[in-house]
């Protein structure tokens, strides 16, 4: 879990200050993990650390404490004795509020760390994660150590670039948007194709010829193609498979793929490549509409990106399998 900028530069964008609060430490069952956080405002909160009769008292605390101005507090809580929640285990939260000008100090840096309760002096521990960070490009996990809460900062990392803007390009971006680690490039023939107000951070591409837009986008992209044409379907297909990509899918039937296979051959490319596009996209059990099938691509894009985080393989190691998620090839 990260720090997501987004988010919080939202929430201060309504309210003035809110307070971020994040599990800073578990032992036993919980339901969040570390860094898992909400934001919370005096009459909203979004995000969340496990619901529960734990969530609501966090939030009612979260609330006293911007009246009080208090900047930063810290609880150890016994889920079981003191909530009487039933996973058995404990929860340190951390609170803290955070204003316009915080936003600043966490631009650039690649995580965020900070005394809690306290502690003044930086451990030498933390001093070689923030060095290997900034040296290396280390990602270090969310965790509170000998007395400073570190997190990192959640930048876009996977390039996500979806053509077409109808109904379900309309829904893969409202469900994809909200991760954090995803960087959605949107691209359609035209402005007036996309929503008046489009999701904070979506890049939206307006191209006469979408197939022309693909090379613009990286090596390690991860292509969704549903425009409203199959001519140009086609078209961007082609172009992927000219170039290297992380993933490919294609929304369409048995039969449209059939189509497009021979098509693609006869433009002279060869069947493993062709057949590392997914067609059809989503998972066909859950139905073509289409925030079902932005919920069935939302997982095996998921599932491709932690698998690919976990296996430090290269992305064209694996293709896409929609109805099995991503998996290695």
């Amino acid at each position: 879990m990260a720090i997501d900028l987004t988010s919080l530069r939202s929430a201060l964008a309504d309210h003035l200050a809110v307070v971020r609060v994040v599990v800073a430490d578990t032992a036993g069952s919980t339901p969040r993990e570390v860094g898992a956080a909400m934001l919370v405002w005096k009459d909203g909160q979004t995000g969340t650390i496990g619901g529960g009769e734990l969530e609501f008292r966090a939030a009612k605390a979260a609330r006293q404490q911007l009246a009080d101005g208090t900047q930063q507090t810290i609880e150890r809580l016994p889920l079981g004795p003191a909530l009487g929640q039933c996973c058995g285990g404990a929860v340190t939260i951390l609170s803290e509020i955070y204003r316009a000008d915080d936003l600043t100090n966490l631009k650039d840096v690649p995580l965020h760390a900070r005394a809690v309760g306290g502690q003044s002096d930086m451990p030498l521990a933390v001093k070689r994660l923030i060095a290997a960070a900034r040296n290396q490009g280390v990602t270090p996990t969310a965790e509170l150590l000998q007395g400073w809460m570190v997190e990192p900062i959640a930048h876009p990392t996977e390039p996500v670039w979806i053509y077409g803007a109808g109904h379900v390009g309309r829904a893969l971006v409202a469900t994809l948007s909200p991760l954090p680690d995803l960087a959605i490039t949107w691209v359609d023939v035209a402005a007036d194709r996309f929503p008046e107000t489009p999701p904070e951070d979506v890049t939206c591409l307006p191209a006469p010829d979408p197939a022309k837009a693909v090379r613009l986008a990286p090596d390690s992209a991860h292509h969704l193609v549903l425009t409203y044409s199959h001519v140009m379907d086609l078209e961007i297909c082609h172009a992927i498979l000219s170039r290297d990509f992380a993933t490919a899918g294609l929304i369409g039937s048995a039969t449209k793929w059939a189509r497009f296979r021979r098509r693609l051959t006869a433009l002279g490319h060869g069947i493993g490549e062709i057949d590392r596009i997914a067609c059809p996209i989503g998972d066909p059990s859950l139905g073509k509409h289409p925030q079902a099938i932005a919920v069935g691509v939302a997982s095996a894009l998921l599932k491709s990106v932690a698998y690919n985080n976990k296996s430090n393989t290269t992305h064209h190691d694996r293709g896409m399998s929609f109805d099995r998620g991503f998996a290695p090839s």
